[in-house]
């Protein structure tokens, strides 16, 4: 995370964050509009643990209890198990990849591919929000060999929560992560060095995703590093920040045009459509 002189008051800070967004191209200015481990703190605050009977399973605090997903609906069962299929095609990369994430994920996929071809083909990546931010919870996927091709750590927006994202806006300087499907688009260096646009698609839930500079880019506090040493990742400004030692591989792998879902609490999307995504598996499998 960017650090900032000790003279700057906290309502001075938030005025200077809201104005810089998460990051913006060297060359363009910040006036620019462009075109088209919390949960132990506050378990050890709480006081001990209560004794459980012998033999009885140990509770997860509140914080790591996953939110459940509820199905696509009007998914045939073709395309259920088609989906079911890839995921133990995947292996145990994907073993933490929850099939119901992965439904919304590839239901999405589709859905784009029919609506616009120009998508890029074969191509998926998704994120687990509602994982605690010390999992590696974003997934690149070759869905026409059925393999993984990155699995990386990746960081919220301070505004979204703490080991958990449990907050999602839409909003500018809301400093929140944006739930929903995403474009890949051109790559540039910024202050972060390589980096890649997003675009969002879903109105009202991360449609401003392009204007607020929700962008692929490296962080130091997006590290393995930063997890052993923090018991936690840090936070951007709302961009799915990435680990420096993976970020070239994958922003090179995410080239323009590749379907991106940012999945977690809450999510809504017109592109969720179990019928149209069915016809394009039916017509063309992951092509």
């Amino acid at each position: 995370m960017m650090h900032f002189p000790a003279l700057l008051t906290g309502a001075a800070l938030a005025v200077f964050l809201g104005a810089a967004g998460c990051q913006r191209p060297t060359d363009v200015p910040a006036t620019a509009v462009p075109p088209a481990i919390v949960a132990l703190q506050a378990a050890a605050a709480a006081g001990p643990p209560a004794v459980l009977p012998l033999g009885a399973p140990a509770a997860l605090p509140d914080s790591l209890v996953l939110t459940p997903v509820p199905a696509v609906a009007d998914v045939p069962d073709t395309l259920r198990r088609a989906i079911a299929q890839l995921h133990a095609a995947l292996g145990p990369q994907a073993a933490a990849l929850r099939p119901a994430v992965l439904e919304q994920a590839c239901v999405g996929y589709l859905t784009l591919r029919r609506t616009d071809p120009s998508f890029r083909a074969g191509l998926l990546a998704v994120a687990d929000m509602d994982l605690p931010n010390t999992e590696e919870r974003l997934w690149v996927l070759d869905l026409k060999n059925a393999k993984v091709l990155h699995r990386s750590l990746v960081a919220h927006g301070e505004g979204s929560g703490h080991l958990r994202a449990r907050r999602f806006s839409n909003k500018e300087a809301s400093a929140c992560t944006s739930l929903g499907f995403y474009r890949t688009a051109g790559s540039y260096d910024g202050i972060h060095g390589y980096s890649r646009r997003l675009e969002g698609l879903d109105k009202g839930e991360n449609a401003n995703a392009y204007n607020r500079y929700v962008v692929l880019h490296a962080a130091d506090y997006a590290s393995p590093a930063y997890v052993r040493q923090h018991g936690h990742l840090g936070y951007s400004r709302g961009c799915p920040a990435l680990p420096p030692e993976q970020f070239k591989a994958i922003i090179s792998t995410v080239q323009g045009g590749t379907t991106l879902l940012l999945s977690g609490p809450g999510l809504h999307s017109r592109w969720l459509d179990g019928p149209v995504a069915t016809r394009r598996y039916l017509a063309r499998g992951w092509g």
